[in-house]
Formats: C-alpha cells, structure tokens, sequence
C-alpha cells in the first residue's frame, strides 16, 4: 500500500471514533433534557438527512477538489455541529449538521481509494479500512459511553481554564466538548494527504445542472447487470446496520437493564464481529467472488429476529461478535464490487455519492419507521423482529434478481467477471 494510504486510513480513524462517540453522547444528552424517546431513535435518520439532499452535489465536488481538501472541510463542519449543541441548538438540530459533514466526507474517503490504489487492491484496501473504521466504531462507542459516566464525566466537568467561562455543567455537554478536540486532529490528518495526480473536474456553474447528471449516473449504476446486485446488497446491509446501533442499545436497556453505558459495551462487541469479517474477506475474496455472500445476509436476518430470545450478556456477547462478523464478510466484496463498476462507469466521486444516496435513503426510512413505531409505542421486540424480516427476505429477493441475471444475460455477466477477475490479477 502507498503511504498516503495510511494517512488516509488515521484521518478517517479519528473522524469515525468522534461521530460514533457523539451518537452516544447525543442520546444521553436527549435523556438527560428529558425529550421523548422517540427523539433519541430520530438521531439516525437525521444524520442520514443530507447524504440524500445532497447526494447529487457531494460527488461532484469531491471530484472537482483535492480529495484531503474536501475532507478536511467536512470534519470542519462537524466541529460546528458540536459547538451548537454546547450553545443550546437543539440536539436534533446540531447532529442532523454533522451529518451533512459525514455526508461531504463519505465520497472524497473512498474516492480517493481508486485515485490511489489499482483495482487489484480495491478489495484489500476496502477491508483494510472498513476493519479500521469498525474498530473506530467499536472505540468510539465504547468512549462515549465511557465519557457520559460519573467518573469520566467529574474529570471532565473539573477541569477549569482561567478566565474561560464554557457554560459546559452537564455530562453529555463534557463529552461533547472533548470529542471536538478529536475532529480537529482528524481534520489535522486531513491536511497531510497527497495529491492523487488525478485530474480534477470541474463542477458546472449551476450547480442544479448537476441533478440529471446524478439520476443519469444512479440510473447507469441500477441498469449495470452486477452493479445492481452490489448496490442493493450495500444498500440494503447499511440501512438496517445503521439503525442497528441504536436498536441494539435499546434491547440491551430492554431485555439487560443496562444504562447506556453498559450498553454501549454491546454496540461496541456487533462492531468487533463485523471488523474481524471485513478484514478476514479482505484476505480471502476477490472481486471476481463477491456475489457468493450473498447468503450471509439471510442468515443474518434470522439472527436479527433470535435477538429476542436472548436475555443474559454470556450469550449475547458472542451471537452478537458472530451477527457482526457475517456483515463484515458480506459487505466488504461486495462493496469492493460496486466501487469497482461505479469507477468504470461514471467516476469515483459520483459512484460513491450514488453509493451513499440509495445506502443513507435506506438507513432514513427504516429509521424513520422505528422512530415513528417507537413514538406509537410499538415494542422493541415487535421492531427488531421486523429488522429481521428485511434483511433476510430483501436478501433472497436480490439473491433471485442475480439468479435472473444469470439466466438471462450470461454473456454479459461473464464479460463483466472476467474484467474484474483480470483488474485483481493485473491491476
């Protein structure tokens, strides 16, 4: 691996470490302020708001700058997204902010994969930082936890500055203003990425001129006879993982009467699974492989639906290490795969922004539907057996569509394997 790599893989550690770290903190701050619980499960789709709103723009301008620009940028905006909420601003509010600067990041980190690296390290690479961001996950939920406990949050709220008066008297707001710190060095890292040497291109004058280009290129990602397997894959496999975290916190209050955290801890050990599958894939697939997967996500529907079942930690913390492993081997070829026909077919940096687009509209549906569910006090059992439902009976549905495809398109499905299976060889 190049060594601007690295650079790239440390920026986007600590980046995802706070973002995963304020989701804990936000929920706890929505607690403390005693808001409905509902507001608490409305944080994931919110933060999925703007990867749609702006999914035609974001691509663009990822491609038409210095990808490290772009990314240090966002993680600017983050850091203001954090300031609000210590000023007041509603929580919802504030993080629905930072998710518009996740939603800037998320094209210029993975664009920068195929500008960088050739394709016969695409899946190495993805499996590479997807662990790494999972272990961001992992640490990142387990700090904000950890940052929201009474010891954590005395050291905190004792540290004085002479003559700086914060106005910070709350745990939640303590570590909030600690993790602002940890987007500024992310957005440090930010200014140490090279240059791609790849040529960039410009944005149109009128940025609304963009909107036919982005359905043209969402239309030629969902027509593509493999393109269209991986992105349902994807999409499918981020919109429920991403109301996961939340779920799996409220089951753990639920079922373990665990404070938030305690099940933090939980969130934290879904996440190890799914980092030792990313990585273990990236070491035994290639893309030529990635639809073979596709079985895991069923199994990982049943697995969903026998959370209910569980109520001692002895046995959830290993099903739960086993239901995010499937996921880590599920997404990574599979995301290798569609970054690979997205690069071929359009461009790195509007592949992506489709990528993220069809993968946050799935995450801002079902987290409105369980948010809204919740607000009607529909039960965590009755929600998470729906999850599971999904997830596997979507999961066959697209199993049968590449069946189809196989059926009715197998020269062109061979073609499209064959030049995946020479760009891993040869890259």
């Amino acid at each position: 691996m190049k060594r601007g790599f690295y650079t790239i893989m440390t920026a986007q550690f600590f980046s995802s470490l706070a973002d995963n770290a304020l989701f804990v903190a936000a929920i706890e701050l929505l607690r403390s302020n005693g808001e409905p619980r509902w507001q608490a499960a409305a944080l994931v789709p919110l933060f999925a708001l703007f990867y749609v709103l702006l999914a035609p723009f974001v691509g663009a301008f990822a491609d038409a700058k210095p990808k490290g620009q772009v990314m240090f940028l966002s993680n600017a905006i983050k850091v203001v997204g954090c300031l609000l909420m210590l000023v007041g601003v509603h929580p919802l509010l504030a993080y629905t902010l930072v998710g518009l600067g996740a939603a800037a990041y998320s094209p210029a980190k993975y664009g920068i994969l195929t500008e960088l690296l050739p394709p016969s390290q695409l899946v190495k690479a993805n499996g590479w930082i997807e662990g790494l961001t999972i272990a961001s996950i992992i640490l990142g939920v387990l700090l904000g936890g950890q940052l929201v406990s009474p010891w954590a949050a005395s050291a905190l709220l004792a540290i004085d500055i002479p003559g700086l008066h914060t106005g910070i008297d709350h745990p939640a707001e303590a570590a909030i203003a600690a993790l602002v710190i940890i987007y500024a060095l992310a957005a440090w890292f930010n200014t140490r990425i090279p240059l791609s040497g790849v040529t960039p291109r410009p944005m149109p004058k009128n940025p609304l001129a963009l909107l036919p280009d982005f359905w043209r290129c969402n239309m030629r990602l969902w027509r593509d006879h493999l393109g269209q397997i991986s992105l349902s894959t994807t999409t499918l496999f981020w919109g429920v993982s991403g109301n996961l975290r939340y779920i799996v916190l409220a089951w753990a209050g639920a079922a373990l009467g665990y404070s938030t955290t305690q099940a933090s801890s939980l969130v934290g050990v879904v996440a190890l699974g799914t980092a030792v599958g990313a990585v273990v894939a990236s070491m035994r697939m290639k893309l030529d492989q990635a639809t073979r997967v596709m079985p895991l996500g069923i199994a990982m529907g049943v697995l969903v639906i026998c959370m209910n079942f569980i109520d001692n930690v002895w046995v959830a913390a290993p099903f739960l290490v086993l239901l995010g492993g499937l996921g880590g081997f599920l997404v990574v070829p599979m995301n290798a795969l569609l970054q690979h026909r997205g690069h071929n077919l359009m461009g790195a940096g509007r592949s992506i922004a489709v990528q993220n687009f069809n993968e946050q509209a799935c995450i801002l549906f079902l987290g409105a539907a369980y948010s809204a569910s919740t607000a009607a006090g529909v039960s965590s059992m009755l929600a998470i057996t729906a999850f599971g439902l999904v997830v596997g009976g979507f999961m066959w549905v697209i199993m049968k569509w590449h069946q189809y495809n196989l059926r009715t398109h197998p020269h062109e499905l061979e073609r499209l394997m064959e030049i995946a299976r020479r760009d891993d060889l040869h890259g």
